[in-house]
């Protein structure tokens, strides 16, 4: 044997070394828990773009599995019926878009050390808000198309009330707070105006793309950021000096 050799073992011998080689891992299947929630997501979703587009009332569970591609019978294992749904539909994203502007009111407040102006208060409802729906995709603006369809609605509306009175509560403390000689129903006046645009922008009817030629955007939520808190602040501001004009 040359001196530079070294001796193979016997494995070795075959070319193939000492190493076994070991099964390819096999993927992990889903659990059932896990498949359950997927579909769930996939229903929400498929209701939501409907919902979005005709309402509570020009939908059925039908359309829904279409949309997802499932026999109708299998919707009814996952809801009982289109209302609860629909509640299952507005509830997913509600908690995280009160809790987004709760906090950012809270931490706005505390920035302000208690001398909150209206446009601080505006600004961190509003632009926290629309954020999310410029962020958050499609499935996000459906969502916000929603929620504008359902408030023009009695049911609608009563959701709206449950999911979002703190928050819109806590904005209407910070507006006491900014302006301490605003007559109440006129804060709550103010509120109503503010939320009227904010849900008609969110609707992105297109309106005012075609009033505009095109110089506007329905879905330019940007330029809505840029502009809205501080036109609705001029307003709280001119209806509380009128009042003040009036009675003196």
């Amino acid at each position: 044997m040359p001196k530079d050799a070294t001796p193979r073992s016997a494995g070795s011998r075959s070319g193939r070394g000492d190493k076994k080689k070991r099964p390819a891992a096999r993927a992990r299947r889903p659990t059932k828990a896990e498949q359950r929630a997927e579909m769930t997501e996939q229903i929400l979703d498929a209701a939501e773009h409907l919902f979005s587009r005709h309402g509570l009332y020009g939908v059925t569970l039908k359309d829904v599995a279409s949309r997802v591609g499932v026999h109708h019978t299998l919707l009814n294992y996952y809801f009982t019926d289109k209302k609860t749904l629909f509640d299952a539909v507005m509830a997913r994203r509600a908690g995280v878009t009160s809790g987004l502007r709760m906090q950012a009111l809270d931490e706005y407040e505390a920035a302000s050390g208690g001398k909150p102006t209206v446009e601080g208060a505006l600004h961190a409802f509003l632009d926290t808000d629309l954020d999310l729906y410029i962020q958050g995709g499609e499935n996000w603006k459906n969502y916000g198309a929603l929620s504008a369809l359902a408030s023009t609605t009695p049911y609608g509306a009563e959701l709206m009330d449950q999911h979002f009175d703190p928050v819109v509560l806590r904005l209407i403390g910070l507006l006491r707070k900014a302006m301490p000689d605003c007559a109440e129903e006129d804060i709550f006046w103010g509120y109503h105006f503010v939320t009227g645009a904010l849900m008609l922008t969110l609707a992105r009817t297109g309106r005012i793309d075609r009033l505009s030629g095109g110089l506007c955007r329905s879905d330019d939520y940007d330029a809505v950021k840029a502009r809205m808190a501080s036109f609705m602040a001029a307003g709280f501001r001119a209806i509380r000096d009128r009042r003040k004009d009036e009675a003196g």
